[in-house]
């Protein structure tokens, strides 16, 4: 059963490979243009600067949303935490989680950058501020749902509150908190891009918009390609955490 389910996964990503390229192709014949570049051409434009130029971008990219994540991690849940198991916590913090989290941060980038500087600090502080709101709500949420019996069994066992929180509190919050990851990583990448495009020369997002600039559209794809297979890592990541952390989610398959 396992093996079923791996060859069909493997199949699944095979083709999902497949349609982004076949759709590639088309449009380089429809378009016919350079904007569009030849995706094998793209591919081995990839490789061949992958190790010297593409890389090192991707490297300083990953660096800041890795630690982005670790930062929203110990912040959402601690927050949402005491949102979660308090009235007091709850009453305080919604209204600015509810006040705050519509509002677009990426029109906060200048005052990161006043408050921070114009290097990590800032971005990373950016991409904090979009991903934190939805892990406090997820932790708030994942914490509300539990059933009131549940804390009853808990406190018939003479559990502690610390033994409540690891053996009760924190597997009941694992989902939703994985699935604020998820949600918020794709926001988070696309913030990273805009703010890697300000003072600094090193980030995945600065390769893209300065070949664009160049107007070096292979190398520019190459970027997009990047950037994509660091989205994929890192949403594989997640994948793996829910599978190690929550296996009663994948217990049928």
């Amino acid at each position: 059963m396992t093996s079923q389910y791996s060859i069909s996964r493997l199949i699944r990503k095979i083709y999902g490979l497949i349609a982004i390229f076949g759709l590639w192709t088309l449009l380089d014949f429809a378009v016919d243009s350079l904007v569009i570049p030849n995706p094998i051409m793209t591919l081995k434009y990839f490789f061949a600067h992958f190790t010297n130029e593409i890389g090192i971008h991707l490297v300083y990219s990953f660096y800041r949303i890795v630690m982005a994540i670790s930062i929203s991690l110990l912040m959402g849940v601690l927050l949402g935490t005491v949102m979660g198991m308090t009235r007091w916590g709850d009453r305080i913090l919604s209204p600015i989680v509810y006040l705050g989290y519509p509002i677009p941060k990426i029109s906060f980038l200048p005052v990161f950058m006043i408050l921070f500087g114009l290097g990590d600090a800032s971005k990373i502080g950016l991409i904090v501020s979009i991903i934190v709101f939805q892990i406090m709500i997820g932790v708030r949420d994942g914490i509300k749902e539990i059933p009131d019996e549940v804390y009853l069994s808990a406190k018939s066992l003479k559990l502690s509150y610390q033994s409540q929180f690891v053996h009760v509190v924190f597997p009941s919050i694992l989902p939703k908190l994985i699935s604020a990851l998820r949600i918020g990583m794709g926001i988070a990448i696309s913030a990273l891009f805009f703010a890697e495009n300000y003072a600094t020369q090193y980030g995945i997002g600065y390769y893209i918009m300065n070949n664009w600039i160049m107007v070096d559209y292979t190398a520019m794809f190459s970027g997009i390609i990047g950037i994509s297979l660091m989205g994929y890592v890192i949403f594989t990541g997640i994948d793996f955490l829910e599978k190690r952390l929550c296996p009663w989610l994948n217990a049928d398959q």
